[in-house]
């Protein structure tokens, strides 16, 4: 299928054929007949990627902050190494769209395939959403109206935080896109609107939507004047401008009390004299409505209760396609350019140059497509032949940024397939990697001869079925950590691992601490002295509470998501798994905070060796990351954020440099190695198993305030290969 991607890096807007998305639980498959774009929001993107490196930087000082503490925290090469990464990520464009359902995923029953319906989704020629980002459309608008739906819900949100009732009195100040449907909303409304612009010929559209008188520039005395001198009630603004000027006008212009509403863009000085002696309200209103941004809502489908949250983003969208419908939004008025996809290049240059005049710019799409096949051929010339045939499932950060960069550098690779739900990162990535073919469906890396070891990176929630399918189908497996998030799924891997037995492929998790230098040199150091005192400072730093890490139903926590990391690297250093887990986190907060990230776990190891971890998330920005002592046999060391090394022995001390390198090197070559030359595991699967258990046990006994563990349940558990 096609898709309208923006190249960050080069600044080109481009349409790329990628696999077609899939349809996840609780998500909805669409073949978008019309998209709308969204000039201002998609402006300021085009706008921004065709800067210079230092451009992008100056606009987003965020992005330069982080960028600056990168460097602080891993050097100059690896920080560097991952921007280049991360702007060479592809970026899909838009967020308003129509078409028709072609699949509804598991959980939905309120869309069948056939229905006509809008949604938040991207200029694509299929896409794949949240069922409470989608709305049926009502007889009588047309795909192309209802492709408007979810620009013209991000007005109607900035007019419900205006609380505009029957006979209000509104400004609008902005009559570009979204500024000429607020006009027609407010009148549907009931409200008596005045509306602005700097441009004139605006000015007359505006009429048309139902402005009841409009004004040239910032009229303030015409403003007063149709308000009874007293002020309107509220103001709208949705002009895109540096400039301070439409905050100055809009508290100028408001009665006391009245409620100033920023949809758009403006300089944000707030003029304190007229606030004050108003007390004016000021509300910045960012998206569809409640519910945008939140995984549950979106990505779950959890919808908010009515009686709690009466407009939620998708009661939003079916109210202005009942006002299409009725004909009180006429949202056709504002078409002024159509372009067909593969035309696309051609839309963003009309929009970035503004050499003519446009308001809304639709894409179309070709009629009614077949069903969608979900493999695209990537094969090129280039494309290199090894001894072992490769594929990636997942293309997120971690696959991006660390995996993809060290892999193209390992010889002897055939890169085979590389699949990802939404389809668009594995045509990206694959052809970037020379990937003979991109998917979007599992089931092609499967069933694919050529392929005989795959990389993991997905979401962790996902890790546990893919692992099992590809042992099962015969293909070594590496997968990031953690290899499964609850018990239930560990048991489902460990009856797969031993039903397969002799003829099970390596498993490999991407514990790849264990592979640094600097860990290697700590094993060689205390080589043969048992039992050992372990000490492993992991200060992780925060991760909002609504990240997706800190779910424990896609993420797993994040015990289970990264402290996992920790555990490995103790039982490594400690050559033995664990037998005793007791782990305590943080309490006396507001319950609203995360508190298993500020957390001590204590393992007590098979050759009586103890390991204690703490997981700490709320030190300061900058503190050093992990610290590693060991103490055993008479011999001490320690290892400072896998910078610097220091050993202690009977005959003095000494130091190292640990290089900074965390093993991801190392661990991906050993389990390439193992596959095509075979032996033990790189891990053994005792120590696999041990690590997954004991995380789960640690978050266990934080909630149970018990330790759990014993030698008879560790010995049964722990029967398996090597």
């Amino acid at each position: 299928m096609q898709q309208i991607v923006q190249d960050i890096h080069h600044g080109r807007t481009v349409v790329r054929s990628v696999p077609p998305p899939i349809c996840a639980p609780g998500h909805v498959l669409i073949a978008n007949a019309a998209s709308l774009i969204s000039a201002g929001t998609e402006r300021y993107v085009v706008e921004l990627a065709r800067k210079s490196i230092v451009g992008k930087l100056r606009d987003r000082p965020d992005h330069a902050r982080r960028m600056m503490q990168k460097i602080r925290d891993e050097g100059i090469r690896a920080a560097v190494s991952q921007a280049q990464a991360k702007l060479d990520e592809p970026m899909p464009l838009g967020y308003s769209s129509a078409g028709i359902v072609l699949e509804a995923g598991r959980g939905v029953q309120e869309f069948k395939p056939g229905d006509a319906v809008a949604s938040a989704g991207a200029h694509a020629a299929v896409v794949s959403l949240g069922r409470n980002l989608c709305a049926c459309i009502p007889d009588g608008v047309s795909f192309e109206q209802a492709a408007y739906t979810s620009v013209a819900a991000v007005g109607l949100q900035g007019l419900r935080l205006a609380s505009l009732t029957l006979g209000h009195r509104v400004l609008i100040i902005g009559l570009g896109l979204i500024g000429q449907i607020c006009v027609a909303l407010a009148k549907a409304h009931g409200c008596a609107v005045f509306a602005t612009d700097v441009d004139p010929e605006k000015l007359a559209l505006a009429q048309k939507m139902g402005a009841d008188q409009t004004g040239l520039g910032s009229p303030v005395d015409a403003v007063l004047k149709f308000a009874d001198s007293k002020g309107v009630d509220a103001v709208i603004i949705t002009a895109a401008t540096k400039s301070n000027e439409p905050i100055e006008f809009a508290a100028d212009a408001c009665r006391p009390r009245g409620r100033i509403v920023l949809v758009g863009v403006t300089g944000l000085n707030v003029p304190r004299a007229p606030f004050f002696k108003k007390e004016l309200e000021f509300t910045v209103s960012s998206s569809l409505g409640p519910g945008r941004g939140d995984p549950s809502y979106e990505q779950k489908g959890i919808d908010y209760p009515i009686g709690h949250a009466r407009w939620t983003a998708q009661r939003n969208m079916r109210t202005v396609l009942e006002l299409m419908a009725s004909g009180r939004l006429p949202v056709q008025e504002l078409t002024t350019h159509r372009y067909q996809i593969e035309q696309a290049a051609e839309a963003y240059d009309l929009i970035g140059s503004k050499r003519e005049r446009y308001l809304g710019v639709v894409v179309t799409y070709p009629g009614e497509p077949p069903r969608p096949t979900r493999r695209v051929t990537l094969a090129s010339a280039r494309q290199i032949t090894g001894d072992i045939g490769v594929a990636l499932i997942g293309g997120g950060n971690f696959a991006r940024l660390i995996m993809s960069p060290i892999l193209r550098k390992l010889p002897g690779i055939t890169w085979r397939g590389i699949c990802t739900a939404n389809g668009m990162n594995a045509e990206d990535l694959g052809r970037k990697m020379n990937f003979g073919f991109a998917t979007s469906d599992v089931a092609e890396i499967w069933n694919d001869s050529q392929t005989s070891a795959v990389f993991i990176a997905t979401r962790h929630d996902l890790h546990a079925d893919l692992v099992i399918a590809a042992l099962q189908s015969g293909k070594h497996t590496f997968v990031e950590k953690p290899v499964c998030i609850t018990e239930e799924e560990l048991e489902r891997i460990r009856v797969c691992v031993e039903d397969l037995g002799d003829r099970c492929p390596i498993l490999m998790v991407g514990f790849n601490r264990r592979f640094a230098s600097a860990t290697q040199k700590f094993r060689t150091f205390f080589q043969g002295l048992v039992p050992k005192t372990i000490s492993y400072r992991f200060a992780a730093g925060a991760i909002p509470r609504e990240h997706w890490t800190q779910d424990e139903d896609v993420g797993g926590g994040r015990i289970v998501g990264e402290a996992s990391h920790a555990i490995d690297t103790c039982v490594a250093l400690a050559e033995s798994v664990p037998q005793r887990v007791y782990a305590e986190s943080v309490g006396g907060q507001s319950g609203l905070e995360v508190t298993d990230d500020k957390v001590f776990i204590t393992l007590r190891h098979a050759n009586g060796s103890i390991s204690n971890i703490s997981y700490q998330s709320d030190g300061p920005r900058g503190f050093p990351s992990e610290r590693i002592e060991v103490f055993g046999g008479g011999r001490a060391a320690v290892n400072d954020s896998w910078s610097a090394l220091q050993f202690w022995d009977s005959s003095g001390s000494r130091k190292e440099s640990g290089g900074r390198e965390k093993g991801h090197a190392a661990e991906f070559e050993a389990f390439l190695d193992t596959c095509r030359k075979g032996g033990n595991w790189p891990i053994p699967w005792d120590e696999l198993y041990g690590v997954a258990w004991s995380a789960l046990m640690a978050v266990r006994s934080i909630r149970e305030g018990v330790p759990f563990g014993s030698d008879s349940v560790i010995e049964s558990d722990w029967a398996g290969i090597e």
